[in-house]
C-alpha cells in the first residue's frame, strides 16, 4: 500500500491511498464466507456455497464491494500511523472509490487533525470578575420569598385583583365548534401570572364570584393553533393571598432560628454563598475564553459540522417528541433558521478550541487521572442518570464512550491548574481565592440539598 498526505489547512489532511489488488485478497476471501453465510442457495449448505457460484448468483462487483468496505478503515488507520498524523473525528471518504477486478484500488479521504498549539504561560494572563455583595434589597426578597411559602388563602366576597387566585371554569370555541381540550373546570389560577390563555388575566380583573364572561385569545397550539377562539370563562372563588407577619414567631415557624434578625443573618450568608459560586462560574468561563483568545487555536471544521448538525438534530427530535414544529420554535424565539444555526456552529468551534487548548495543557502537563478520580466521575454521573454505578460503567464501556469520560476529567483537571495559575481579581480590585470559591461552592450544594429536604 502507497499513501501520500496533502495539508489542506491548520487542522484539516488528505490522504491519497493505492492499494495493489493482490492486498486486497484477505478481504477478498472474507467477503465470500461472509456472503456464503448470508444466502440460501439450493445445493448447497449455507456457509458453503463456493465462489464461483457466489460470482454467478450474486455477482462479482457485489463481492469486490463488500471486501473493499472491510479493507478501507484498517488501510486508512496504517495510513495515519504511517504519516503520524493526530487525528481528530472521523476520516470522510471523498467518494466511494470504483472497484475494478485486478486493478489497483485508489481513493482519497479527508480527516481534521490536531493542530500545533502554542501555549502561553498561564501567569500572564489575567481576568476580572463581579465583586461579591449582598444588598439590603436582595435578602429582603428572599425573605420575601420564604413568607410566600407560608401564605395562606382567604375566600373574599369581592372583586378579583392582580395577586388574588380565583377558581374557573373555561371553555373554549372557534366558529362555535368547540376546542379539542379547550374545556377545563375549577382551575385554580393565580390573577396576572400570564400562565393560562392570552387576555384571561386582563377580563379577570375585576369579576367576582359567580360572574361568567367570555373574551377571545389567540390558541397557540392544536388543530386551531393561530386562530381566534371565543373563550367563556366563569369564576367560582376569589381568595386573597394572606402573608404571615413578619416577625420572630416567623422565623420560628419558617427555619430554625429564633428570632428575624438571626434569619436575615442566615439568609445573607447563603446569598453570600450562591454569589461566590456564580464567581466561580464566572472565573471559569472568563478563563477559558481568555485562555482560548491567545491560544488562537483554529476550529477543525469537520468536527464544528459534525457537531452542529448533531445539536439540529437532538433540537429537532426533542420538538417533534412535544409535538412542535421547528418553524414555531424558531418563531418563539424570535430567530430565522439561519441564525440557529449560526449560533450552533459558533458554540460547536468554541466547544472544540477549548478541548483542544485544555488536552494540550494537559499533555503538556503530564496530567494524570487517578482510578479513584475516575470512579468518582462515573459514580456521580450514575446518580445523575439514576443508574448504578455498575451498571452506568458497564453501559459506557459497551458504548465505547468510557475514553471520553476519561478525557472529561482529565481536562476538569487541566482547567483547575488554569484557575490556579492565572491572576483572578474582582471589580474592586481585590485578589480572588480560587480554592476558597471551590469550599464555597461544596457549602452552597450541601445549603441547596437541605432546602430541598425542608421543601
Amino acid at each position: 500500500m502507497k499513501s501520500t498526505v496533502e495539508t489542506l489547512s491548520a487542522t484539516r489532511v488528505r490522504l491519497a491511498i493505492e492499494v495493489p489488488f493482490a492486498e486486497l485478497e484477505p478481504s477478498l476471501k472474507k467477503a465470500y464466507r461472509d456472503i456464503a453465510q448470508q444466502v440460501t442457495i439450493p445445493g448447497f449448505r449455507r456457509g458453503k456455497v463456493p465462489a464461483a457460484v457466489i460470482d454467478q448468483r450474486i455477482g462479482r462487483a457485489a463481492v469486490l464491494n463488500e471486501a473493499v468496505q472491510e479493507a478501507i478503515p484498517a488501510q486508512i488507520l496504517a495510513a495515519v500511523q504511517e504519516h503520524d498524523i493526530k487525528i481528530f473525528g472521523r476520516p470522510e471518504l471523498e467518494s466511494f472509490p470504483e472497484v475494478k477486478d485486478g486493478e489497483p484500488l485508489r481513493y482519497t479521504a479527508e480527516m481534521d487533525v490536531r493542530p500545533e498549539i502554542n501555549l502561553p504561560d498561564l501567569s500572564t494572563i489575567e481576568i476580572t470578575v463581579d465583586e461579591v455583595k449582598v444588598s439590603d434589597e436582595e435578602v429582603e426578597q428572599q425573605l420575601s420569598g420564604l413568607r410566600e411559602r407560608f401564605a395562606t388563602l382567604k375566600t373574599v366576597e369581592r372583586p378579583a385583583q392582580v395577586g388574588d387566585y380565583v377558581q374557573i371554569d373555561l371553555a373554549a370555541t372557534v366558529d362555535g365548534e368547540e376546542v379539542p381540550g379547550g374545556s377545563a373546570s375549577n382551575i385554580s389560577h393565580e390573577v396576572g401570572s400570564k400562565q393560562l390563555l392570552p387576555g384571561l388575566d386582563e377580563v379577570l380583573a375585576g369579576m367576582s364570584a359567580g360572574d361568567e364572561t367570555t373574551f377571545v385569545s389567540q390558541l397557540v397550539g392544536g388543530d386551531y393553533a393561530g386562530r381566534d377562539a371565543q373563550v367563556k370563562v366563569n369564576v367560582r372563588t376569589v381568595k386573597e393571598k394572606q402573608l404571615p407577619p413578619l416577625d420572630d414567631e416567623f422565623a420560628q415557624l419558617a427555619s430554625e432560628f429564633d428570632s428575624l434578625d438571626e434569619l436575615r443573618a442566615d439568609l445573607r450568608q447563603r446569598l453570600t454563598r450562591v454569589k461566590r459560586v456564580e464567581q466561580l462560574y464566572a472565573a471559569r468561563d472568563k478563563a477559558l475564553d481568555e485562555l482560548v483568545k491567545v491560544t488562537e487555536v483554529p476550529a477543525p471544521e469537520g468536527f464544528v459540522r459534525e457537531e452542529t448538525e448533531r445539536q439540529r438534530q437532538a433540537i429537532t427530535d426533542q420538538l417533534e417528541r412535544i409535538g412542535t414544529p421547528l418553524e414555531e420554535y424558531l418563531r418563539s424565539e424570535g430567530k430565522t433558521e439561519d441564525q440557529m444555526n449560526s449560533e450552533l456552529t459558533e458554540a460547536a468551534a468554541t466547544g472544540v478550541k477549548i478541548q483542544l487548548v485544555l488536552d494540550a495543557l494537559a499533555e503538556a502537563e503530564n496530567v494524570q487521572v487517578s482510578d479513584d478520580e475516575f470512579g468518582h466521575e462515573i459514580v456521580h454521573r450514575a446518580q445523575r442518570a439514576g443508574m448504578a454505578p455498575q451498571q452506568y460503567y458497564d453501559q459506557i464501556v459497551r458504548a465505547g464512550t468510557a475514553p471520553a469520560v476519561y478525557g472529561d476529567v482529565r481536562r476538569g483537571k487541566a482547567l483547575a491548574l488554569v484557575l490556579e495559575r492565572i491572576k483572578i481579581t474582582d471589580t474592586a480590585g481585590n485578589p480572588v481565592d480560587i480554592n476558597a470559591l471551590r469550599g464555597e461552592a461544596g457549602e452552597a450544594g450541601h445549603d441547596h440539598e437541605q432546602d430541598g429536604e425542608a421543601e
